[in-house]
């Protein structure tokens, strides 16, 4: 799975709260852990659920508590892993800038700069990726709840860009081996399976041979039925002229790797 930045806002204004997680819905590298407007709250969760980036407002004037609270009390966690911090604020003071970055604050944002926006906050962590820091289980930096969450978060973005390459070609639901060609794609996504047919076979309880025919069918209807350009446009690997349609295992292995590839382009 790629690295992913799994995020917790501090923010006392939930118009803003709304636009973070809007944003963040339509991204695959970063998870919303959650929101909060009051910063002993926020101890809590990043306790519980060790963010491993935090956007920080430090003017919680509708919640409760500041964000300087937030970053005066965070050492008391005893994390193992410190989260990236982003603060953002409407204050210029250089000495109020100086006391963030003592407490441990990262980079600092001031609200008022013509730029400033949520989508450029998340984007600015995003560009920065690599330097924060991993959700290692091994290193007890990542909460099992919220690594759960995570996974299950990634599988469903996964699954829904498989569905979304099928709908693009003309590969129905209505079709008997739409499902079986999502679960083989989404499988070899995950890891390398030899005998993929076998695999689907024994979660839908049929014959190998009748779930790769059915999954061929599919394939074949929407060379016939779907315009040529499309075809073209979304599948770019080499077709056999004489056959005409990819086979299956060409088939399942392009949009494996375009769909993984796909995901990767995101982080």
């Amino acid at each position: 799975m790629p690295k992913r930045i799994n995020l917790l806002v501090v923010e006392d204004d939930q118009r803003i709260c709304s636009e973070y997680i809007e944003y963040c819905e339509e991204l695959d590298d970063v998870f919303l852990i959650g929101t909060s407007g009051y910063s002993a709250e926020a101890l809590n969760i990043t306790k519980e659920f060790l963010p491993n980036a935090v956007v920080l407002d430090l003017e919680l004037i509708y919640g409760g508590g500041s964000g300087m609270d937030y970053l005066l009390k965070l050492s008391d966690l005893h994390l193992k892993v410190k989260p990236y911090i982003v603060v953002v604020t409407n204050n210029l003071s250089k000495v109020t800038h100086a006391f963030c970055h003592n407490c441990g604050a990262d980079f600092i944002m001031v609200k008022s700069q013509p730029d400033y926006s949520v989508p450029n906050v998340v984007n600015m962590l995003r560009s920065v990726i690599a330097v924060i820091p991993e959700m290692n289980p091994k290193q007890e930096t990542c909460s099992p709840a919220v690594k759960l969450r995570i996974e299950e978060d990634y599988q469903k973005r996964l699954v829904q860009r498989i569905c979304t390459e099928l709908d693009i070609i003309g590969i129905s639901p209505r079709y008997k081996g739409r499902n079986y060609l999502r679960d083989a794609i989404e499988m070899i996504c995950q890891k390398e399976q030899p005998y993929i047919c076998n695999e689907i076979a024994k979660k839908y309880q049929k014959t190998s041979a009748s779930v790769e025919r059915a999954m061929q069918n599919a394939i074949d209807r929407a060379w016939k039925t779907t315009d040529i350009t499309t075809l073209e446009e979304h599948y770019r690997a080499y077709v056999n002229p004489k056959k005409g349609v990819p086979t299956l295992t060409e088939f399942i292995y392009y949009y494996a790797d375009k769909v993984k590839n796909g995901m990767e382009a995101s982080s």
